[in-house]
């Protein structure tokens, strides 16, 4: 069904439209959520609450960007409200703890288990030493798949800012795993 003819009808009361609207986009608020919160269950609050809020705001959605980009954005922001308040309240995850999983672009099936599982706790721990505005801006385009416009408006800065954090943040991971691979 179109996602206009969807929208109107969750705009109306219909549970069931919103929930197909929503489910196309599953994936990616998913990763959203939990890359950036870097644990299973503070990316299943962020997720529940990021839901909730669509819902409840879906009468705020003024069509000026894509419902993909509108969504992402109430899961980025979510996302980043559990690792704040979980930053105030309790220790800082660790990323390296292999229990916290982290979802990888298109595996490709072909490495053996060892590797794909050495590459994932690598990527975690390289994202993880990221200044926050980096990582968000990483794990929005990456896992999110907004688009660098799409990014600048959620962080509140310009289209040439979020390329930059963008270079400078994928320069940053790319040191990070090579350091690692010559001190593995």
């Amino acid at each position: 069904m179109d996602e206009a003819v969807l929208l109107m009808q969750a705009r109306d009361g219909d549970q069931h439209a919103f929930a197909q609207l929503v489910a196309a986009h599953r994936t990616h608020v998913w990763a959203v959520c939990l890359n950036i919160c870097g644990n299973q269950h503070d990316a299943e609050d962020a997720l529940q609450n990021t839901l909730v809020a669509a819902w409840q705001n879906l009468h705020k959605f003024r069509g000026e960007a894509r419902f993909s980009t509108w969504v992402h954005r109430i899961a980025a922001n979510n996302a980043l409200t559990v690792v704040r308040r979980r930053k105030n309240n309790t220790q800082i995850t660790d990323f390296t703890d292999p229990e916290q999983p982290i979802q990888l672009i298109d595996d490709d099936g072909g490495s053996s288990f060892d590797e794909r599982l050495a590459v994932r706790d690598a990527v975690r721990d390289a994202i993880a030493r990221l200044p926050d505005d980096f990582r968000e801006a990483v794990v929005l385009r990456e896992f999110g798949d907004l688009t660098y416009a799409d990014i600048a408006v959620h962080q509140g800065v310009g289209v040439q800012t979020v390329k930059s954090r963008l270079n400078r943040a994928r320069t940053q991971l790319a040191e990070i795993l090579r350091d690692q691979r010559t001190a593995g």
